[in-house]
């Protein structure tokens, strides 16, 4: 009896996707994907064998689809269609429109860590939450973070005392470490002081973590479905890196809760006055105040914690990391941006203020660039449910178009010599020729990054302490890095810099 069910099942499941073979090979949308030139889409698996690969190599697989198909790219499998776009005229097309900012895989796997929080939401919810968090990262209000982020410079800058002439500093965790106690500090108004690195090591390795299991996810079409995905080891490993996050996430909102429940005049507050008097702003007391109005539940507070911690942290992390190594690469910019430095300061250690900063503009070019040769986020994708034409091609309708801006942006049409660090490029004169879609370190459109001036307040702040502090000198140099495709760009091995006091 058993093996007539079993065959019966075993039957049933080949007709299925012999069904699913023919709709795709005669319906309008598999006509349309077939259209689309890429890699051969064999019949139910579609491209799945070529993207099961080592992370290293799945991230040098990628960068070689565009060279050979152009600037739209077909990929998918079983009833899951997919295009990679880079012309920036395709992605302006699709960043720009409020009909296309719903998210799906990899964003739909988030979910169970990020719920449905700023990054993963869409429509009425996404809406709704960016509107709540949005006066969080005012200008007025960076300015309230901004001597918190000073504080946590001078930390770090003391924390390098003891590696100096080390050639062996690997800065990834010593980034880390900073960039989680400036956003704990700031927009969430909690000091993560004691044991930070202990506790800074475990969120970081978590979230690494998830990463690779959630891209694993993305390239394997059979774990696609959640009750297939339940039965494997890979999911029990995501539960539990989600205990760890989520716990993390939680006791800095209970701090949080607890302080305000101590302090309530804080939530009470009516003007930039009363703000200036009673201390700084944090993203998570927006977030707790609504919670009071009936706006939100603690779910949807963890939810937006999660997101920033996330966003806030790892992102902004590896593109110092990035970009400090790639300094130590380039002594003549490094040079260049000292003496930008020194008619700024002069022969004075005190730190930067904020108007410091905006004299601070070939900081700001080679920032920009560092951010062009190594995005954080160096891809996203977006749901269309409707047709659009995309490179003279017409995508089908319940389509994900995947953006991978790593390419967008070593595009030599647009960027002369791609691999050479030239900072020169983000000259303002040079800005006005060039494709405003063609730099999009930050994603673009109304679901841009909310934290994009959050993160460029705390890089050049960073960074214009150092670099009067320390001489950096290249050990590990920048054409031996092998990238990982992850959900942010990550080395594979880590990231030694060798700092020289001057």
């Amino acid at each position: 009896m058993l093996s007539i069910m079993l065959s019966f099942g075993a039957s049933v499941v080949m007709a299925y996707f012999v069904v699913l073979c023919i709709y795709h090979r005669f319906s309008r949308r598999g006509r349309l994907r077939a259209k689309i030139p890429g890699p051969t889409y064999w019949p139910i698996i579609g491209n799945t064998m070529d993207i099961i690969l080592p992370q290293d190599k799945l991230f040098l697989y990628l960068r070689t689809l565009h060279k050979k198909y152009g600037d739209t790219v077909g990929l998918g499998a079983l009833d899951i269609s997919s295009v990679m776009i880079c012309n920036p005229n395709d992605i302006e097309k699709i960043l720009s429109s409020t009909k296309f900012i719903e998210k799906q895989q990899p964003y739909t796997f988030l979910r169970g860590w990020l719920g449905e929080g700023l990054l993963t939401s869409y429509g009425k919810k996404w809406h709704q939450r960016r509107k709540l968090l949005t006066p969080a990262f005012h200008f007025n209000i960076l300015k309230r973070f901004f001597r918190t982020i000073e504080e946590e410079t001078e930390v770090f800058l003391e924390s390098l005392a003891a590696e100096v002439e080390n050639e062996n500093t690997d800065i990834v965790q010593l980034i880390s470490n900073m960039t989680l106690r400036t956003v704990c500090k700031t927009a969430m108004g909690t000091s993560m002081n004691e044991g930070i690195q202990s506790l800074s090591t475990k969120y970081f390795n978590a979230i690494q973590k998830l990463g690779a299991i959630l891209i694993q996810r993305s390239c394997k079409v059979w774990l696609f479905l959640d009750f297939t995905y339940r039965l494997t080891q890979t999911a029990r490993e995501e539960k539990k890196v989600l205990q760890d996050l989520h716990g993390f996430t939680r006791d800095v909102i209970q701090q949080r809760k607890s302080y305000l429940k101590d302090n309530p005049s804080i939530l009470n507050l009516d003007s930039d006055e009363d703000i200036n008097k009673k201390g700084r702003l944090a993203m998570l007391d927006l977030l707790i105040q609504n919670q009071n109005e009936g706006g939100i539940d603690d779910e949807g507070i963890r939810e937006e914690v999660d997101t920033f911690m996330f966003r806030g942290h790892d992102t902004t992390s590896m593109a110092l990391v990035f970009f400090i190594m790639r300094l130590a690469d380039e002594p003549e910019i490094q040079d260049k941006i000292y003496e930008e430095l020194k008619s700024i300061f002069g022969n004075s250690d005190r730190p930067p203020t904020m108007e410091d900063l905006k004299e601070m503009r070939y900081l700001e070019c080679c920032i920009k660039e560092s951010l062009r040769l190594y995005p954080s986020v160096h891809f996203i994708g977006r749901y269309v449910r409707e047709e659009v034409e995309l490179g003279g091609y017409m995508v089908p309708a319940d389509s994900i178009v995947s953006i991978h801006i790593y390419d967008v942006h070593h595009r030599p049409d647009i960027y002369p010599e791609p691999e050479r660090f030239i900072p020169e490029r983000f000259s303002p004169e040079k800005c006005l020729k060039r494709h405003p879609y063609a730099y999009i370190p930050f994603s673009a459109g109304p679901r841009n990054c909310i934290g994009q001036k959050f993160a460029m307040l705390e890089t050049k702040t960073l960074m214009s302490s150092l670099l009067r502090k320390y001489r950096l000198e290249p050990v590990t140099r920048h054409s031996d890095v092998v990238f990982l495709t992850e959900l942010v760009l990550r080395p594979k091995g880590p990231i030694y810099v060798k700092f020289c006091s001057r």
